[in-house]
């Protein structure tokens, strides 16, 4: 439908892209910020020193791409490559048997892991990852119990329609809403960019589940794709759900510039490839347009590209002036950067200046510490507010 410009080369450049920020002025609730021309003046406020301590979680890891909280201090990592690790409230690091295969190559692998959200009652935990080989490979879901270092009673519930060739643009974030259904994000495949803009399949698209990977009946399109929650993504590897309002916001890597925020809405289009602030790695132009009707506008975006992976709402009051911020990772910009969204346009800070590498997940936990994964430095730090 939208096949503007040639198609771009398979390459895993698209999380090497250059780093710094541009931002457009967009009218959305909880926007803030300074705007001189088209560009946000970014604040430098961080939080000092004396305010945090960075304590090492593990290392040793894999390319270690997504973390979760545990209820007893501990935690859960993922590595690309396909292993589980359990780190205890010590800090011992044991690895969980009966992870199932994954398609390791290139951007492939195993991706996010959450808690169901009645995780203390059935030690549900939901692991989200690349299945298949070169030829033929989707998105999928499983599902299983965790026991003592072991996966028990794993179950396949979902895989992304059709299957694609290739090892690019899986994207695998995945977060539970209150009323129980599974969000996951899907990237579009690389080669398979105009697919975003089909409602008829599940390439570049928020998809939305029950727990158990039925389709729900009050999707937005019950009938053309039904489990398709909103369109037009690129590769979307940021995603949270803000629990007071149940908001769901995404962060996408763009081609070369476009990293975007967005604030994700039922049924809408998020653009990509019709409407783009980034170009290709040559320089081609991949659209003409960066608006269009019926499109969604970013509420942040960044030119040229930070490599956005991992995406956190802080809502503790223990470090000050964090709260309410969305921490947003860079894997070319290795950073974190906080977005301030809460009046007319976005307020960009970096807080930890002193917190450097190759960002793919960030977590806010449940004390008010933050959780970093460095995937390159194979390592996970928590950011300790010093109270």
């Amino acid at each position: 439908m939208y096949n503007f410009i040639t198609r771009l080369i398979d390459s895993p450049a698209d999380l090497f892209s250059e780093t710094s920020w541009t931002q457009k002025n967009k009218t959305k609730p909880r926007l803030a910020g300074w705007l001189i021309g088209s560009t946000i003046i970014l604040s430098m406020g961080h939080a000092t020193a004396q305010n945090y301590t960075l304590e090492t979680i593990a290392e040793g890891l894999d390319t270690p791409w997504s973390i979760a909280e545990l209820p007893n201090g501990g935690f859960l990592i993922t590595e690309r490559t396909g292993g589980l690790k359990f780190v205890d409230a010590n800090g011992l690091v044991n690895d969980i048997a009966g992870v199932p295969p994954v398609f390791a190559q290139r951007q492939g692998g195993l991706f996010d892991v959450i808690l169901h959200p009645n995780y203390a009652d059935n030690s549900m935990i939901y692991l989200a990852y690349a299945a298949g080989d070169e030829d033929s490979n989707r998105t999928t879901i499983a599902r299983a119990r965790l026991g003592d270092n072991a996966l028990e009673n794993l179950e396949v519930i979902y895989g992304v329609t059709p299957t694609k060739r290739g090892g690019g643009h899986f994207g695998g974030r995945m977060a539970f809403l209150s009323d129980g259904t599974l969000l996951l994000s899907s990237g579009e495949g690389y080669a398979y960019r105009e697919e975003a803009q089909s409602i008829e399949n599940e390439l570049g698209k928020l998809l939305r589940m029950t727990e158990s990977g039925a389709a729900p009946t009050d999707n937005p399109y019950p009938k053309e794709s039904p489990y398709v929650y909103s369109y037009g993504h690129r590769n979307p590897q940021g995603l949270v759900v803000d629990p007071e309002t149940q908001a769901i916001w995404l962060t996408e890597h763009g081609p070369k510039g476009g990293d975007e925020l967005n604030f994700v809405e039922k049924g809408k289009n998020y653009g990509w490839p019709a409407i783009t602030y980034g170009v290709d790695y040559s320089g081609a132009i991949i659209s003409p347009y960066t608006e269009l009707p019926g499109m969604e506008q970013p509420v942040n975006y960044w030119v040229p590209s930070i490599a956005t992976s991992g995406l956190a709402l802080y809502q503790s009051d223990a470090i000050p002036g964090l709260k309410g911020r969305f921490l947003v990772g860079g894997l070319k910009a290795k950073k974190i950067v906080a977005v301030d969204v809460s009046g007319a346009t976005p307020i960009e800070t970096e807080p930890f200046p002193d917190v450097s590498g190759r960002v793919r997940d960030v977590r806010a936990l449940s004390d008010g510490s933050i959780a970093v994964l460095f995937e390159a430095e194979g390592r996970a730090i928590r950011i300790i507010p010093n109270i």
